[in-house]
């Protein structure tokens, strides 16, 4: 959408809430140097690749991004959780709980930054290699 992100952080409530979203948005333009944009009403996203399925359905989706949802905090790390040593990285983390793309925090006192900032590097990292990728 043409929402700009920083806007839809400023009314993320309640404010701890927004205090957490504020701190992923700068996080998040930091470590991928990409633009933000909205994807959809309340997903965050950097970055864009193509995917086409067995099945011969394609389209584009973010490469990476955040949601600061009501219940929790959700990071979208695209290709999951189960390349590299990303086992490795969850069990130094801290306290969450796994999707199948998404990463959920209740609030990011609860987490190791710099352990966040490697695993979205790391998903950066095998989208580009994996995927035809675009840095929008």
């Amino acid at each position: 959408t043409e929402i700009n992100p920083a806007s839809f952080v400023a009314a993320v409530e309640p404010e701890k809430k927004r205090a957490d979203a504020e701190a992923l948005l700068s996080l998040f333009n930091r470590v991928t140097r990409l633009k933000p944009k909205m994807w959809g009403p309340s997903i965050i996203g950097y970055g864009r690749y193509h995917y086409k399925y067995e099945s011969g359905r394609e389209g584009e989706f973010m490469l990476t991004g955040f949601s600061p949802r009501k219940q929790n905090l959700s990071i979208y790390i695209i290709p999951g959780y189960r390349f590299g040593d990303m086992e490795d990285k969850l069990s130094r983390l801290g306290k969450h709980k796994l999707g199948k793309s998404c990463l959920y925090i209740n609030k990011l006192a609860d987490v190791d930054l710099a352990v966040l900032e490697e695993i979205i590097l790391d998903g950066l990292a095998y989208m580009h290699k994996n995927y035809e990728t675009w840095d929008e």
